[in-house]
């Protein structure tokens, strides 16, 4: 159940945002674009609307173990209980460029 509201979260934030085209997904090139359209749907701002204790703001990331390039980007491929992997949805790019993303805006904060 928390997987769809998830899903159905993201996908408001999608067309809301107008991102919401099909082919979108392959030619996804920046961070923003990334997040935006695969993860913003739970982790708005770098919260997280399933647990709340395992937002992506540093201090969350810190005590999770989860505050490194390699650690984020290994999350984001593999998944880890309520978070999708997104290794078949996502290029090998495409999840460097977004790990990258949230482990700067982490280190500002998600402003």
């Amino acid at each position: 159940m928390q997987r769809f509201i998830c899903l159905i979260w993201g996908i408001l934030l999608v067309w809301s945002t107008g991102l919401f085209l099909p082919a979108l997904a392959a030619n996804l090139t920046s961070g923003t674009e990334i997040f935006q359209m695969h993860c913003a749907g739970c982790h708005l701002n770098g919260g997280n609307i399933v647990r709340r204790n395992k937002t992506l703001k540093l201090k969350a990331l810190e005590r999770n173990r989860v505050n490194t390039l390699e650690a984020i980007a290994t999350l984001v491929a593999e998944g880890k209980n309520n978070m999708s992997a997104y290794r078949d949805r996502l290029t090998p790019a495409q999840i460097q460029i977004v790990s990258e993303y949230v482990l700067e805006q982490a280190k500002q904060e998600w402003r």
